[in-house]
C-alpha cells in the first residue's frame, strides 16, 4: 500500500484512461489495439517514475507539508526501493513507447526529460514549473492519439487537460508553501503572495470555461460533449469561486473530478 501511495496509483489509472480516451477520440470508436494498450502501459510506467522521482527530490519539504501522507517522508518506503521504481519506470515506459513507434518513443523521452528536470530545475521558477508539469500531466490524450497515428486529434484534449492541471499546480504550490519556503524554493505564492496566486489560479479556472466550449466546437465535437461537459464546467467554476474566497481545501479533488468528466465528454463527443 505504501508503494501504491508513492507512485500515486489512482492518478496513474486516470492517466491510462486519458491515453485510451485520446485513442478513442482519434479513431472515433472504443477499441483496444496493441498500440493503444502499450501506450497506456507506457504512461503508467512513466507516471510512476515521475511521481516517485518527485518524492525523492521533495522529501525534505514533504516532512513539513505532508509528513504522514508521503511514504518516503514517513519512512514507509526505503530510498533504494524508490530509486528502483524510478529506473524501472523509465526503462519500461520508453520500451513500451518504442514498441508503438519511433514518434511515440520521442514523445515518451521528451516527457521523461521534463519530469526529471521538474523538481531540481523547473519547480523553483515561478510559473515555469507549473506550466511544465501541466503540459506533461495533460498529455495522455495526445499520447493516445499519437499511438493511434492521428496526433492532431489529441491537441484539443491535451490543451484542455493541461489547462486544468495548471490550476491544480498553482493550488498545490499554495498548499506546499511552508515546505517550499523552508528549502528555499521560489514558487508563485512565495514570490507574489498567497492571495495573488489564488486569484491567478481562479482566473485561469474561469477562462477554462469558454475555452472548453470554443475549442471542441471548432474541432467538430458532437452535442454529447457539450451536454456532459456542463458538469465539468460547473465544477471548475465552483473551484474558481472557492479560490477567490481563499479556500483551497478539496479544490484539487474537485478539479480532478472535472478532468474525468471532461474525458468522458470528449470521448462521447466523437464516439456517440
Amino acid at each position: 500500500m505504501a508503494v501504491l501511495r508513492l507512485i500515486r496509483a489512482p492518478n496513474l489509472l486516470i492517466a491510462a484512461l486519458g491515453v485510451l480516451a485520446g485513442g478513442w477520440i482519434a479513431l472515433g470508436q472504443i477499441t483496444l489495439s496493441r498500440e493503444l494498450a502499450l501506450a497506456a502501459l507506457s504512461a503508467i510506467a512513466l507516471g510512476a517514475m515521475g511521481n516517485t522521482w518527485n518524492d525523492i527530490r521533495d522529501v525534505a519539504a514533504d516532512r513539513i507539508n505532508r509528513p504522514a501522507a508521503r511514504p518516503l517522508a514517513a519512512g514507509l518506503v526505503a530510498r533504494g526501493v524508490a530509486a528502483l521504481i524510478v529506473f524501472d519506470g523509465a526503462i519500461l515506459g520508453l520500451a513500451c513507447a518504442g514498441l508503438v513507434s519511433g514518434r511515440q518513443f520521442l514523445a515518451a523521452l521528451a516527457a521523461l526529460i521534463v519530469m526529471l528536470s521538474y523538481s531540481p530545475l523547473l519547480k523553483p521558477v515561478p510559473l515555469l514549473g507549473n506550466v511544465a508539469v501541466a503540459v506533461v500531466a495533460g498529455s495522455p490524450p495526445f499520447y493516445g492519439a499519437l499511438a493511434a497515428d492521428r496526433p492532431a486529434a489529441g491537441i484539443v484534449p491535451w490543451v484542455l487537460a493541461a489547462w486544468l492541471h495548471a490550476v491544480r499546480e498553482i493550488v498545490k504550490d499554495v498548499e506546499d508553501e511552508a515546505g517550499d519556503r523552508a528549502i528555499g524554493r521560489r514558487t508563485l505564492p512565495i514570490t507574489v503572495g498567497q492571495r495573488p496566486a489564488l486569484v491567478s489560479a481562479a482566473g485561469v479556472a474561469v477562462l477554462f470555461v469558454p475555452a472548453s466550449l470554443l475549442l471542441p466546437w471548432s474541432a467538430g465535437y458532437g452535442r454529447a460533449y457539450f451536454l456532459i461537459a456542463l458538469l465539468a464546467q460547473l465544477a471548475v467554476l465552483l473551484a474558481g469561486t472557492w479560490l477567490l474566497l481563499g479556500n483551497v481545501k478539496r479544490v484539487s479533488i474537485l478539479l480532478k473530478g472535472a478532468m474525468v468528466v471532461g474525458l468522458i465528454a470528449l470521448v462521447a463527443g466523437k464516439v456517440v
